[in-house]
């Protein structure tokens, strides 16, 4: 069933105390509408204080599938770390890290023993006043995860379902199982997309969003019938306990800093 554009991403209420609470703490029985399934997962991050997640993502490339698994942990208000490695190169030396602290981002190549170090990028302000049309708004979130990628997607949806599958004809297909959690399947036909590759009538979204926290669980995004990306939650373990060291890093001796 199609909707009306959902333009809430920045539209959380935030009580007199300041404590930002999500609007629906949980889902009532049955299925939701697609608007109140996108409130929903745009405050999934506000319902755990840590989080540990896998990401096992698939694409198709000329020379057939790439497989990236992606592990991220996060601990609020502001401590995230992000490790990408490739199965099919073995674990030695294989291996991205991007790491935050709220203030300075650390990314490191294992790869090419490449790091960076550098300020965290500053928002543009005055995005989610109130007197903005909603669709020109923006959600801030309470821990960044590192921009563009699939662990920023699953847990800060809001802007992804507000500029991308809000634009397409969405509707919801029914519950399904992702790894034992429970999910409700949303389906989107010919989102709108700034990749020209992507900007057809046969371009098509599948999502499954944990009905507990609101974090996407699995995505497929297909193009004329094709998968194009497959990218499944192997693991999600929200308010998991986290090892002491988990945010800390130093580089490794022969790292070359860049910036």
């Amino acid at each position: 069933m199609a909707t009306r554009l959902w333009d809430r991403a920045s539209q959380l209420p935030v009580p007199v105390d300041g404590r930002r609470r999500p609007e629906v703490p949980v889902l009532p029985p049955g299925l939701p509408t697609v608007a109140e399934l996108f409130t929903f997962m745009r405050d999934a991050e506000l319902r755990f204080a840590t989080l540990r997640m896998r990401i096992e993502e698939t694409v198709a490339v000329g020379s057939g599938a790439q497989t990236t698994v992606i592990d991220a942990m996060l601990r609020h208000p502001a401590d995230a770390r992000v490790t990408s490695t490739d199965p099919a190169r073995g674990i030695a030396g294989n291996y991205e890290v991007w790491i935050s602290d709220g203030e300075t981002v650390r990314t490191y190549s294992a790869t090419h023993r490449l790091g960076t170090e550098r300020p965290v990028r500053r928002s543009v302000a005055g995005l989610d006043d109130r007197d903005l049309p909603g669709m020109s708004t923006v959600y801030r979130t309470v821990t960044p995860l590192p921009m563009e990628t699939l662990p920023d997607t699953f847990v800060h949806p809001a802007g992804f379902c507000q500029n991308v599958l809000a634009t397409g004809r969405c509707w919801i297909a029914g519950s399904a199982d992702v790894g034992g959690r429970e999910g409700i399947t949303i389906e989107c036909d010919h989102p709108r997309t700034t990749e020209i590759a992507g900007d057809r009538p046969d371009h098509h979204f599948q999502l499954i969003v944990d009905r507990e926290t609101g974090v996407i669980l699995r995505l497929v995004e297909t193009i004329g019938g094709s998968t194009t990306r497959d990218a499944t939650v192997t693991s999600l373990l929200p308010d998991a306990p986290l090892p002491p060291a988990a945010f800390e890093f130093t580089f490794p001796t022969g790292t070359t800093l860049i910036y």
